[in-house]
């Protein structure tokens, strides 16, 4: 038996990737905020489309830099992210606030993130629709995993306050023949 569900809640359905942490700024000018809002574009050059609208106070420093970093947290984290999205940079210190560690980053300046499992540092690389939709198209620049990092599953936000953590990994990489090339060797 299938229940409607009203078509302005499509996100929670479809919004599977998981909800990242995104720095701005740099030095004692930074910001972090959480958002769940992005998909890939492309592989080469690696692009990310992600909203960040003018209700965010990353929104005008990304605008003036045209870069950040997309932090990928863990759900150890979960609290913390939760919390980070639901203040603002323009009362808080979010990474004195939340216990963040920014650590320097190699090809922009806004911080990497210590706790998190990875950061992508990335260049805005397209605005063309920025005014209409708050969609920035960002390329990655430069990518930090944690290799030793013990917890590694991801969260995903529902859209209602609920998140779902990774699970179980299905391996299928035999099956992919066609996009052989994506795999690593």
């Amino acid at each position: 038996m299938y229940q409607e569900l009203d078509p302005s809640k499509a996100y929670r359905l479809l919004e599977s990737g998981p909800v990242l942490l995104v720095t701005t700024g740099g030095g004692t000018r930074r910001n972090v905020m959480t958002m769940g809002f992005h998909m890939m574009v492309q592989h080469e050059p690696p692009l990310v489309a992600c909203v960040i609208g003018p209700w965010d106070h990353s929104y005008d420093t990304l605008q003036a830099t045209g870069e950040c970093v997309l932090a990928v947290p863990t759900v150890d984290l979960a609290e913390a992210v939760t919390k980070i999205g639901n203040c603002s940079g323009v009362n808080v210190d979010k990474f004195t606030g939340f216990g963040l560690t920014a650590q320097r980053a190699k090809t922009v300046a806004a911080p990497l993130i210590r706790e998190c499992i990875a950061n992508l540092e990335c260049r805005v690389a397209d605005t063309a629709m920025v005014e209409r939709y708050n969609l920035f198209i960002l390329e990655v620049t430069r990518i930090r995993i944690d290799t030793a990092r013990a917890e590694r599953r991801l969260i995903h936000h529902a859209g209602d306050g609920t998140f779902i953590a990774d699970g179980e990994t299905v391996d299928m990489r035999q099956h992919m023949t066609r996009w052989r090339y994506l795999m690593d060797d």
